[in-house]
């Protein structure tokens, strides 16, 4: 199993899909309790939700699980939220803060640097190899981050999560044109929205970000209610919710390309 798949469109935009793979290496799986087993942190469906949204776009997947290592966290282990509650490079829990390995089986240091190096390093290489061959075609690139999430996690935030989260930074990751617009976009749709929330974008938006040399970076965090039958097992795509979903996630693509067509 090769640790990332790559796309290689020759269009401005970036999909980053950190979270959608399911592998979990015999060794590690070993060690993983039935609750790790399930998988259930996973971002359910998410390529299928943007297959063929966009023409020519790049897509770069890790097929690895985040229970392996977080493609999304800061390879140092540093937390993205901090004061909150979180999971970490290599989760011992789950979004619900329950842990998902059997007793003295979770990761020591050596092995999550053996699975940065492993898994992490990869996923993004192969990020950073994208951005700068796609800004010799482009003045300017957008690295946009695909994410789902349960809708109601206590563990990790109060009441039920919007449908639609997108994640800037608080402003610092992309161009003011393309968060104000991507933001009408989403608020003038029938799903819920929030810019800047209780996401405001992981370590790949925030790392990879350089507006001052063309390099624009945005998070979409969709509440798997939004296009899922239900968000517990067998986390089944609603063909009836994708179809509706579909279009205004298309239009924020739209959107960026022609931004940096501009």
């Amino acid at each position: 199993m090769q640790p990332v798949e790559i796309i290689a469109g020759n269009g401005p935009i970036v999909l980053g899909m950190p979270h959608t793979g399911t592998y979990v290496p015999p060794e590690i799986w070993d060690g993983l309790n039935e609750r790790g087993r399930a998988l259930v942190d996973t971002d359910w469906h998410i390529d299928q939700l943007y297959d063929g949204l966009l023409d020519n776009v790049t897509i770069i997947k890790a097929n690895f699980s985040r229970y392996v290592i977080d493609a999304n966290r800061d390879p140092k282990g540093v937390s993205l939220y901090p004061g909150q509650n979180t999971t970490t490079l290599c989760p011992t829990t789950d979004f619900e803060g329950e842990p998902i390995y059997k007793d003295g089986s979770e990761p020591d240091q050596q092995e999550i640097e053996r699975r940065r190096q492993t898994f992490h390093a990869p996923y993004h290489q192969a990020i950073r190899d994208q951005i700068t061959r796609l800004k010799d075609k482009h003045r300017d690139v957008v690295l946009y981050d695909c994410h789902s999430i349960r809708s109601v996690l206590p563990f990790l935030f109060d009441g039920t999560l919007p449908d639609l989260n997108l994640g800037t930074n608080n402003g610092t990751t992309c161009a003011n044109q393309i968060e104000i617009k991507a933001q009408q976009i989403c608020e003038n749709s029938v799903f819920s929205t929030v810019l800047n929330g209780r996401f405001k974008g992981g370590w790949t938006t925030r790392h990879y970000a350089d507006r001052d040399n063309g390099v624009q970076a945005f998070q979409m965090e969709t509440a798997q209610s939004a296009y899922l039958k239900t968000e517990s097992a067998p986390w089944e795509l609603d063909a009836e919710k994708a179809a509706k979903l579909r279009p205004v996630l298309k239009q924020l693509l739209t959107m960026m390309t022609e931004y940096c067509a501009a």
